[in-house]
């Protein structure tokens, strides 16, 4: 079966959670979920890591035992250590953990007293009233349960864009392989870069006598086969990934690509454009009558309809036909126009590897500058750096430099903003500092109007030359915490601070409509990879995926100056 990295990372951090319910230690615990946060983060395939020569070993939290697991993966697409655990505790089980509210401790609780297995037995046990009498739950909690019982069953499951990659890679690139197949895209909410995917829209074109689509529905990491014909496909992997796939001519290809890629709400009105100039548009073309105007690329399609060809990212109906009518669509920023990468952690705090490798990795993704940005001494779990430990970090990074070539490090940090929205390091220290960058990493719950005046107060301190993660959401995982953001933005521009889009895959924070706000505010943003280990620069993609759907062009990232512009701009107060 084919094996990506979100594979073994999901694997793992079943591994976790069975164990977590059944109360196992720990320290072994947090050792598999540090490894399936580790191989999850990767951005380069596991099997491509191995195949430069690469030891499994080398990855941060990846030991003896763990690269074994790892290898067996690859190799079988299973792992016995999970096995046996499913034979232990039943496997659905662990799907009762997404609910809301439902720790180790009370799924345990629910499995072991009620024998609830999936969501559906939970929201059948909330509704009968089965749940409040148990040790530790209560009116209350049920309530609560079944509220979220209702949300999670009401909603369609959706992927990380990153863990959709990968998945989507590895599939396009079998197609590509089958005999008489031309040309493979993947279109949908992949394609405008959504933070999160439904499902792989897959586009082919093919000789006729291709036999992609008999060989699509027999693809190895196939679960169910949901429907099969001579130009339509659709299956489930046994990740719980649809994917639809569609064999067009090539005389449609742009006009199904466009029709596919969506939004929906961008289809509708191209639909109305086509209508007032007495055409018909759809899936197969752009008709009048029965003549074919268009629809063997989409640049075709769209000068039809009178306009230029828009970027995917933005076809949301957000007022880029408007702009594009007007000559005045933006032209987004690449990931090649990024020069530097200000925002990255060392072993010295939560990173992985030393500030050398990580300066090298960054140079070798063609950066020619970067800034270690470890946590400050507020953030114990991540083993902060206080004053002491930071000014040796900077004495360490002036010697970097002296001998280092292609690339230059500046000295940073990312500082805590405490509940009151003072900083967790004194000015003098800041003051030592290429640029500082503050965050929020705790007291999540303040009140919108607490929680808003902590970080103005933070953004008026004279060092703070960046906010990092501006919401703190983590995707499927955690909500944004409760801000004024347009207040936020606003106070940004009065101080000349900019705003980070943080390209981890679980965070993708700036939201793309925040990212238009603080271009149209004139804020600089920042696309940054929050690195913690020499091979998670991959992510920037995904930053700038993010940023190109917020309309930004190069001129408005910061990390698009050169080094000297870059100092100026971190030099004005």
């Amino acid at each position: 079966m084919p094996v990506v990295n979100a594979t073994v990372a999901g694997i793992f951090e079943e591994i976790a959670d069975l164990l977590d319910i059944q109360g196992a230690n720990p320290f072994r615990i947090r050792a598999y979920r540090n490894a399936a946060q580790t191989i999850g983060a990767l951005g380069t395939d596991l099997r491509a890591l191995l195949a430069r020569g690469t030891e499994l070993t080398d990855l941060p939290g990846i030991g003896d035992d763990l690269a074994a697991k790892v290898r067996e993966i690859l190799d079988t697409g299973k792992c016995r250590t999970l096995e046996k655990l499913h034979r232990q505790v039943p496997p659905a089980v662990t799907e009762l953990l997404r609910i809301p509210g439902l720790g180790p401790k009370r799924v345990r609780t629910l499995w072991q007293e009620l024998d609830l297995h999936t969501v559906e037995q939970l929201l059948r046990a909330a509704k009968d009233g089965r749940i409040r009498g148990l040790h530790g739950f209560g009116p209350k909690t049920e309530e609560k349960i079944l509220a979220s019982a209702q949300t999670y069953l009401g909603g369609s499951r959706r992927h990380r864009l990153s863990v959709a990659a990968q998945y989507g890679a590895q599939i396009a690139a079998w197609l590509r392989s089958i005999a008489g197949v031309v040309r493979v895209e993947i279109a949908g909410s992949f394609r405008r870069m959504r933070e999160t995917v439904g499902d792989l829209d897959v586009l082919v074109t093919a000789r006729a006598d291709s036999p992609v689509m008999n060989r699509f529905v027999r693809y190895e990491d196939v679960r169910e086969v949901v429907a099969s014909g001579p130009a339509r496909g659709t299956v489930i992997l046994t990740c719980g990934m649809q994917v639809d796939l569609r064999v067009v001519p090539e005389s449609s290809f742009g006009a199904a690509l466009m029709y596919f890629t969506g939004s929906k709400a961008h289809n509708v009105a191209l639909r109305r454009i086509a209508q007032e100039k007495d055409l018909k548009l759809n899936e197969y073309g752009l008709f009048r009558g029965k003549e074919t105007v268009a629809g063997r690329s989409e640049e075709s399609v769209y000068r039809a309809l009178g306009l230029p060809w828009i970027p995917p990212e933005l076809r949301e109906d957000h007022g880029e036909i408007e702009a594009a009518r007007a000559g005045t669509l933006p032209r987004l920023v690449t990931l090649a126009d990024l020069k530097g990468d200000l925002h990255m952690h060392s072993r010295a705090s939560d990173g992985h590897a030393s500030i050398e490798e990580m300066a090298r990795a960054a140079r070798e993704h063609g950066l020619e500058y970067c800034a270690v940005t470890d946590h400050s001494r507020r953030l114990a779990v991540a083993h902060g750096l206080d004053s002491e430990r930071l000014h040796k970090q900077i004495a360490e990074i002036g010697r970097l430099n002296e001998r280092l070539e292609g690339i230059t490090i500046l000295s940073g940090i990312e500082v805590e903003i405490l509940e009151d929205g003072t900083l967790d390091l004194p000015d003098s220290v800041l003051a030592r500092l290429d640029i500082v960058i503050a965050a929020v990493h705790s007291k999540f719950e303040l009140s919108r109007k607490r929680q808003t005046e902590r970080v103005l107060r933070a953004l008026g301190n004279p060092h703070v030359r960046i906010l990092a993660h501006p919401t703190g959401r983590l995707i499927g995982e955690r909500e944004p915490y409760d801000v004024d953001m347009q207040r936020i933005i606003r106070k940004a521009s009065a101080e000349r601070v900019a705003l980070e889009v943080n390209a981890h895959p679980q965070r993708l924070d700036l939201l793309d409509v925040y990212c238009r706000m603080a271009k149209e505010e004139g804020v600089a943003v920042a696309i940054n990879s929050d690195a913690h280990g020499t091979l998670e620069f991959e992510g920037l993609r995904f930053g700038v995926g993010q940023a190109r759907r917020g309309w930004l062009e190069k001129k408005d990232v910061l990390n698009t100056r050169c080094l000297p512009e870059l100092k100026t701009w971190l030099r004005r107060n």
